[in-house]
């Protein structure tokens, strides 16, 4: 258990709260390239900030605070310019560092006034990788971005999001907590479909054994045996690498994903699905450009005012981890939670955030923030969980697609629908 305020260290994110130090360290996913295909600007709420994201007619991103320095009239309205995005209430020009290029009436009464050189608006830099935005709100000089080896092989890939109403550190503690997959994910979905009329659809499940957590560069490895398994099996060797502070990769060899989990604010979390998809999967491995990778929107289950369960968003992993979260409440109360020996890797976890806390108050960088370029970090990925082997995707019933999001990937719908034809 944790006191109220050891809860609040590690759970908030608010600027100046010692978990938001931390976290402003580092480069966030606000959005995909594709997202702002049809759009100049878009609302971005981000570590308890709102910002405004905008694309400007050259196509540089920059992101700044949403009210014009001016007369704070909504930057939401912005028109973009060739350099910049300009306020309609009075044309005021800003640049994506935030400066003041442009008063146009200012300048009419006074060629040589220097008054915009004056007016600075908060701003943070954006950098494309992979087809996603990402945004970075700490101190300068910014680190390099993420070299997680997915957002830069040569693969297919769609993207999906979810606005998950709970706080962040509920979702990245559930990545440490192997057992849940054979009861949530499995005794519980069994079920699930059995409400659905579907019992056809229910699965044996295989318990765990042992579980393991190794702490290693980037954070930690978990490890598991299942039955009929033994330790040298070479599952136990690979296991799921939880990336410091709130990536999971997980899913298969053809298929590997990254699950993103990244706060909008205390209560409130930004959840990414970043999927690819190689030659094993049975995909085409046709080219993507940024703005051309598939994005979709992953549905929260909510409860009618019965309090009837939606099944149908609950047959597959990420509605039943997302159910999960968000009944343990907006802010999980640690203080009032029980850890037995399946929690190992969730105490590990927390050390290493309270390690992070202590480090960014002493001056320094936490895990994973890089001040020096280096090539792509190649991860390994769990490929045969309880049993369940990676291979061609486009050879699978739909109804069995459901881990993760591939129940809703436009992707593999794609392929559903050729395969019809």
């Amino acid at each position: 258990m944790l006191s109220t305020e050891q809860n609040d260290r590690l759970s908030r994110v608010g600027p100046g709260t010692p978990m938001g130090e931390v976290l402003r360290r580092y480069w966030h996913p606000i959005s995909t390239v594709a997202m702002m295909n049809d759009k100049w600007t878009k609302k971005v709420r981000l570590l308890g900030e709102d910002m405004i994201l905008y694309k400007d007619r050259s196509g540089t991103f920059g992101m700044m605070e949403p009210h014009c320095a001016h007369r704070r009239m909504n930057m939401i309205y912005g028109i973009p310019e060739t350099n910049g995005l300009r306020c309609p209430y009075h044309g005021w020009l800003y640049d994506e560092t935030g400066q003041c290029t442009e008063q146009p009436y200012e300048e009419t009464e006074d060629p040589d006034a220097r008054f915009k050189e004056k007016i600075q608006m908060k701003a943070y830099p954006i950098r494309e990788l992979g087809g996603m935005l990402m945004a970075y709100m700490g101190p300068m000089p910014a680190p390099e971005l993420p070299m997680w080896d997915l957002y830069y092989m040569d693969a297919p890939r769609d993207i999906g999001y979810a606005v998950v109403p709970s706080n962040w550190l509920q979702i990245m503690e559930n990545s440490l907590d192997p057992v849940h997959l054979e009861w949530l994910h499995m005794y519980w979905r069994n079920y699930v479909v059995a409400q659905m009329g579907q019992p056809e659809r229910q699965k044996a499940i295989k318990k765990h054994e042992l579980i393991g957590f190794d702490a290693f560069e980037y954070g930690i490895i978990k490890r598991r045996i299942v039955e009929g398994g033994t330790k040298d099996d070479e599952e136990w060797a690979t296991g799921h690498p939880v990336l410091f502070p709130y990536y999971l990769k997980s899913g298969s060899v053809s298929s590997p994903v990254f699950q993103i989990r990244v706060p909008i604010d205390d209560t409130n979390t930004g959840y990414w699905w970043y999927r690819l998809y190689t030659e094993e999967s049975g995909v085409p491995q046709t080219p993507q450009k940024p703005e051309e990778i598939p994005f979709y929107y992953t549905p929260v289950p909510e409860l009618d005012f019965e309090g009837t369960p939606q099944w149908e968003v609950l047959d597959n992993n990420s509605g039943q981890d997302i159910v999960a979260w968000i009944t343990q409440g907006a802010i999980a109360d640690r203080e009032r939670e029980n850890l037995g020996r399946s929690d190992v890797g969730i105490i590990l976890y927390r050390k290493q955030l309270e390690d992070a806390i202590r480090i960014v108050e002493d001056g320094g960088d936490p895990m994973n923030v890089s001040r020096t370029p280096q090539g792509p970090i190649a991860l390994e990925v769990e490929s045969n969980k309880l049993g369940v082997a990676g291979g061609s995707l486009a050879a699978k019933d739909a109804g069995d697609r459901q881990g993760n999001t591939t129940k809703y990937s436009p992707i593999l719908k794609q392929l559903d629908a050729a395969a019809k034809k």
